[in-house]
């Protein structure tokens, strides 16, 4: 199965602006998750995700920001459906509900079966990383397009790295840019596969650097920012000591601009290290005791 997510805020209160967290609360379900920055990436993920879940027999959740991406207009690349089929041949489904072999899916299972289960989840999960990373080669073979599961983006000789997923990436490329022309040593780092989390990949990207900052749109309330904290202990259990800023940015739909990212980097430039675990970037401070 494919899940395409659209990305919503979860309430209270209710909201139907981009946010992150309603695909991050189902991040240990099972599923692959592919974070997607236009809807060309999204067309073409699609097919990177039906290749991988039909050899895992797991689904995958691609996911796109409401609005900037749901309700926007794009041009996207189409293929033909013969293109396609030379990507992605015929599923021949080997488990499927058939009146000649009843079967029963989904049942409740006991303790001395459910175990095991689970561990299968976790060990095929992990095949995903290299999986995924093949599916992107081939389609690159085929299609003349690439993703990678994690893409970097200026980080030669980055002191400074910035870690994005979704849209805010497209805005962010544009400050770097801004950033490496005014001389500062900045690079972006887009989170694309995020579970199975990408570790590996993480540390040896992240390594070089002095200084992370991420931007996460989602909150895990009392303990930050979700890609934030995952990149934490994957460099902690990688022995690498690397100050890690996190950031709180554009939850409920709220605008990333620019001038944002940029606040982002000129604090993350003038601290040796971060004084507290989260950040919040854009608080109405005036409009508090309205909204208890």
């Amino acid at each position: 199965m494919v899940l395409a997510n659209i990305n919503r805020a979860v309430g209270p209160p209710w909201n139907v602006w981009s946010d992150q967290n309603d695909s991050l609360s189902q991040r240990d379900v099972g599923m692959l998750q592919v974070y997607c920055e236009s809807n060309q990436e999204v067309f073409d993920t699609v097919l990177h995700s039906f290749w991988v879940s039909e050899q895992l027999m797991l689904p995958t959740m691609l996911v796109l920001d409401a609005f900037y991406l749901s309700h926007t207009c794009e041009i996207v690349e189409v293929m033909e459906p013969d293109e396609a089929r030379a990507y992605l041949p015929p599923y021949e489904p080997k488990h499927f509900l058939s009146p000649d072999h009843p079967t029963a899916f989904g049942n409740l299972t006991a303790p001395d079966s459910y175990y095991e289960l689970r561990y299968q989840i976790d060990r095929d999960l992990r095949r995903g990383i290299e999986l995924m990373r093949q599916a992107d080669q081939r389609f690159e073979e085929v299609f003349g397009r690439s993703y990678g599961i994690i893409e970097e983006y200026r980080t030669e000789d980055a002191d400074l790295l910035v870690v994005t997923s979704g849209t805010i990436t497209g805005t962010a490329r544009v400050v770097i840019d801004e950033c490496r022309d005014a001389g500062k040593r900045v690079g972006l780092v887009k989170m694309r596969l995020f579970r199975p989390f990408p570790a590996d990949d993480v540390c040896r990207i992240l390594r070089p650097a002095k200084k992370v900052a991420v931007i996460d749109r989602n909150i895990g309330f009392s303990i930050g920012g979700i890609f934030a904290q995952e990149i934490r202990a994957a460099l902690f259990s990688a022995g690498i000591h690397l100050p890690v800023f996190g950031f709180i940015a554009g939850i409920g739909g709220r605008d990333v601009t620019p001038d944002t990212i940029h606040e982002i980097v000129d604090q993350t430039e003038h601290m040796d290290a971060p004084d507290q675990e989260v950040y919040w970037i854009g608080v109405k401070h005036e409009q508090l005791h309205h909204t208890r």
